[in-house]
């Protein structure tokens, strides 16, 4: 995690309510629990690195102000062929498009025994089905709040990791790891509470939305290209945020389309919400709903005007209609996110010195490292013809 070597003394304070029984047995029969802890240092304070403790800080001070955020988090994945020797590929087990069925999807049994482990450790899955992309999934849980969203999907992640491999097969978060198809996202769909009511449910007001839901509407979006190093952390994530495979590259939001950053889903009343699409399941979740929590807060602090939406398809638009309309990008790679991030005062507030500043560190590196490989895709070009 974000620690350094004279941090390595610390100690774990398990959060009993996270107990639950996984859905496996070891070679000699035995169980084995999940029992998310905290991390503290020995004086007993809370570590400044935790990103579990990050997020619990933020939605105190949320709950400070009367309001509960609930989330819920719709992580893609792929399941993959392994080789003769066991090793991952990116060879698909299916030729399958959105909701294919068995024959089809050749990993409908995989899925459906996840979907079946996954409500034994108590999670409400709600849906599970095939991915746009060969060899993709879906598998969605009912929201909840923030920090229970979190451990969900750091235990689902895991659950579906080790459920793949005993059919088999690989299964991967990477956002992007075949050319050409979708890529696998992460929409994020959050909501304030108030005195257990939605409090972004506004039959009256405009859109159907509250003046709190567009304020942090607005906020998410005033903040967006300062949080997307966060929530697209990898390279890879930004293969995926390109035009054509329904991944957002636009700062914008719109009530009915989905190539925007934000989509406000048609169902109103208790279920009002908004859906950020930009998040790919590679983040820690933690720190993603925190920079998503503090933006938003950040829109109702300063009472933000809710921008208008824009229900025409962003991808088809000139550069110079997107400009007339006020309408910005997403960074268009992990170095541009970085530099976005490190002017941040909002995010380095809400993730803290210690980890806004080890973050943007170990994603240096990791851009650094990246820039001077040689790709397959240089040789392909070049070699032959210089």
């Amino acid at each position: 995690g974000f620690v350094r070597i004279e941090e390595s003394d610390m100690f774990l304070r398990p959060d009993p309510a996270s107990f639950a029984i996984l859905p496996w047995r070891s070679a000699d029969g035995t169980t084995t629990a999940r029992l998310i802890c905290d991390v503290y240092t020995p004086e007993g304070e809370p570590f400044a690195g935790c990103p579990r403790g990050i997020l619990k800080r933020w939605t105190e001070r949320a709950r400070s102000s009367g309001y509960e955020m609930m989330a819920g988090m719709e992580a893609e994945f792929f399941l993959f062929l392994r080789d003769e020797q066991g090793r991952a590929t990116t060879r698909t087990h299916d030729h399958g498009g959105y909701y294919d069925l068995a024959p089809v999807d050749g990993g409908e049994q995989a899925r459906q025994e996840m979907v079946e482990a996954l409500n034994g450790m108590g999670f409400e899955v709600e849906a599970s089905h095939h991915e746009t992309a060969p060899g993709q999934h879906e598998i969605d849980f009912r929201y909840a709040d923030a920090v229970t969203t979190a451990d969900n999907i750091a235990t689902f992640r895991y659950v579906v990791r080790v459920m793949a491999r005993d059919h088999g097969l690989h299964a991967t978060f990477m956002p992007k790891p075949v050319y050409g198809v979708n890529g696998s996202g992460m929409h994020t769909h959050q909501s304030l509470f108030l005195a257990g009511k939605n409090a972004f449910a506004d039959p009256e007001g405009p859109w159907g939305l509250s003046a709190i839901a567009g304020q942090y509407l607005a906020g998410l979006m005033r903040h967006a290209r300062s949080f997307t190093a966060i929530t697209s952390p990898l390279v890879n994530s930004y293969k995926r945020l390109v035009p054509g495979y329904e991944a957002p590259v636009y700062i914008a939001w719109s009530e009915r389309n989905r190539s925007p950053f934000i989509r406000v889903p048609s169902k109103r009343g208790d279920s009002t919400r908004l859906e950020l699409r930009s998040p790919d399941p590679s983040c820690n979740p933690y720190l993603a709903l925190t920079v998503m929590l503090r933006a938003g807060l950040d829109g109702i602090e300063q009472q933000l005007p809710t921008p208008e939406p824009v229900n025409r398809n962003l991808y088809r638009l000139s550069e110079r209609e997107r400009a007339e309309l006020g309408v910005e990008s997403l960074p268009g790679n992990l170095q541009e996110a970085l530099e976005e991030m490190s002017q941040s005062e909002l995010v380095r507030e809400a993730l803290g010195e210690h980890v806004f500043q080890r973050f943007l560190e170990a994603k240096q590196i990791e851009w650094s490292i990246y820039q001077s490989q040689v790709h397959q895709w240089e040789l392909d070009q070049y070699l032959s013809a210089f």
